[in-house]
């Protein structure tokens, strides 16, 4: 499934270098970007890391998302800005599993490194 869902992304990737218009394949959508974001809530032991990866996975990110000590789950985040925005606003649709009270993000140029999206 992993290897899978890294196919689906070098797909999407790759599909969005074409561009008929002539702009070299660079478009907003793929300025690359990291975003790190804070979840609070209910977010704990609910399924939330699960159902982040897979929103993350479905729009192509590498990341992970990590239960903290002080119960707030850590989502880190790189792939095009436009897709980390659709992220965010999926964490805080209302729609995860558990209750987010509060999301806080930070970003930041993308570190590179990472492979899949994972939960720690």
């Amino acid at each position: 499934m992993r290897v899978f869902a890294q196919v689906v992304a070098l797909i999407r990737y790759c599909a969005r270098s074409v561009d008929p218009e002539g702009r070299n394949g660079v478009s907003e959508e793929e300025t690359h970007t990291r975003l790190t974001a804070w979840v609070r809530g209910r977010v704990q032991g609910v399924g939330f890391r699960w159902w982040t990866r897979s929103r993350a996975l479905e729009l192509g990110l590498v990341g992970s998302a990590s239960n903290l000590a002080d119960g707030r789950v850590e989502v880190i985040a790189e792939g095009s800005h436009d897709h980390c925005q659709r992220l965010l606003a999926a964490l805080r649709s209302g729609e995860s599993p558990g209750s987010v009270e509060h999301v806080a993000e930070r970003w930041s140029d993308p570190k590179g490194g990472l492979s899949g999206f994972v939960e720690r």
